[in-house]
């Protein structure tokens, strides 16, 4: 089951309880049915399902109401805070300093994603002003070292590494030499299943040579229940001190990942939300479980403004669009915020009440026109942008040639600009937004 599926089941059965005219014990039960229900389906592991159940209706029956909240109120509290202990506790960031170095060793089974995750990590903490570098310490698989290689050349970090090399303590032990300058070394191991005894104490030797500072397993979101077994192996090889999981970007079955921290004690303190190199976020549990219940995360929100390094326009930019001056320029410079942000999905469900309540085909939509639009504003000239009274039916017909559209697409996207244009004025005046403005050519309309 696909966690945005997850996260409509959930919110679906707390609309359920908000309908109910009376919350009383028959609509609880009914309610941690339906939370069961939809957590074994995201393969989340039967007797955690049965516990957590059970605790959310002892406590949304028996436990005393704090004062000033509905009994309503008071179970979404409870469960709310019941699925934030099930995916753990806060998580201790990893204390790294400038100039003081910490290494970072991640394991796990094959084509749990270990490699792409190093580099995502990379650029995790190169973002936030550090000097990462890795290691390949995968003396196994054909080709890992320069897939390693290749994902670090698009980000600018340096790899150590021999593609020849058969001892992967002695590859080690020289990058760690030769990396003696950097804040972060991240080594990415050999991946190892469970079975496979002599690869396990290989591992067990290599953390013990090395001493990380934090060994990093990296769990598959979509191996289901699998990741219980294979996160207490490898605990019992290794003790894990972080778990990442990777594939979490609406097509993975998340639960079983979920139920490895309860088999290792570890915290999640990663998770990898799509394919590329920036689409990966620190794990906080409550915001987590907040956009799974519907209700946003404008924290995390905030944290991808930031990195996106989306520029705020200056006092007199931003009076000059208020007032109306709003080119299309202005408005692919937004467009191209928003894509800096991530996709556009993944926005929506940080922002309270929308993840739930949008749907999928409209997402699609929604997507898809915004990337048609950047396209169609790339094809105009410079004075088109800056001025689209301009538009004639020549000059629509060229740019829908240019950018691979239809000429309707143009318009339509020359319809919206003129809409977000007096959408700016009207936030100037406080008056309504009227449907169209005079003055727009009549072919448009």
């Amino acid at each position: 089951m696909a966690l945005d599926r997850l996260g409509s089941s959930l919110t679906d059965a707390i609309k359920k309880l908000f309908r109910a005219g009376v919350v009383d014990e028959a609509a609880v039960k009914e309610l941690v049915r339906d939370i069961q229900r939809a957590l074994l389906q995201s393969d989340v592991n039967v007797q955690l399902v049965l516990d957590i159940s059970k605790r959310i209706e002892e406590r949304a029956l028996k436990e005393k109401m704090p004062p000033g909240i509905s009994r309503r109120e008071h179970v979404i509290k409870v469960v709310y805070e019941e699925l934030t202990r099930f995916v753990g506790d806060q998580p201790v960031p990893l204390k790294i300093e400038p100039g003081k170095r910490k290494i970072i060793m991640l394991v796990g089974i094959q084509g749990s994603g270990k490699t792409t995750s190093a580099t995502k990590l990379a650029r995790f903490y190169q973002k936030r002003g550090l000097k990462p570098a890795l290691i390949c310490a995968d003396t196994y698989r054909p080709g890992a070292y320069a897939q390693l290689q290749q994902n670090a050349a698009r980000i600018n970090v340096p790899i150590f590494g021999d593609p020849k090399a058969k001892d992967p303590v002695k590859v080690v032990s020289e990058g760690l030499k030769y990396f003696s300058d950097k804040d972060l070394i991240i080594v990415d191991t050999a991946g190892r299943h469970k079975e496979e005894k002599e690869l396990i104490k290989e591992m067990k030797t290599l953390e013990q040579k090395i001493k990380p500072d934090e060994v990093v397993m990296v769990i598959d979101g979509t191996i289901g229940q699998q990741a219980l077994l294979q996160a207490k192996t490898f605990h019992e090889a290794t003790p894990i001190g972080a778990i990442l999981v990777t594939k979490l970007d609406g097509s993975a079955r998340g639960g079983g990942a979920l139920s490895a921290v309860a088999a290792t004690g570890a915290p999640i303190k990663f998770i990898g939300t799509g394919e590329k190199i920036e689409d990966i976020e620190s794990f906080i549990p409550s915001r987590f479980v907040g956009r799974l219940l519907g209700m946003g995360d404008l924290e995390t929100l905030l944290e991808k403004v930031k990195e996106a390094e989306i520029k705020v326009p200056s006092k007199k930019k931003a009076q000059a669009i208020l007032s109306g001056k709003f080119t299309l320029t202005d408005m692919y410079e937004q467009f191209e915020a928003v894509k800096g942000m991530g996709p556009f999905r993944k926005v929506l469900q940080m922002l309270p009440g929308m993840s739930a309540n949008v749907p999928e085909e409209m997402l699609n939509t929604a997507e898809g026109r915004l990337e048609k639009w950047r396209v169609i504003i790339q094809s105009m000239r410079p004075e088109e942008k800056e001025n689209p009274k301009l538009f004639s039916y020549s000059r629509v017909k060229r740019v829908a040639r240019g950018s691979g559209t239809s000429e309707k697409e143009v318009k339509e996207l020359l319809k919206q600009y003129v809409m977000m244009r007096k959408m700016m004025k009207m936030f100037k005046r406080k008056k309504k937004l009227p449907f169209m403005g005079k003055g727009f050519p009549t072919e448009f309309k």
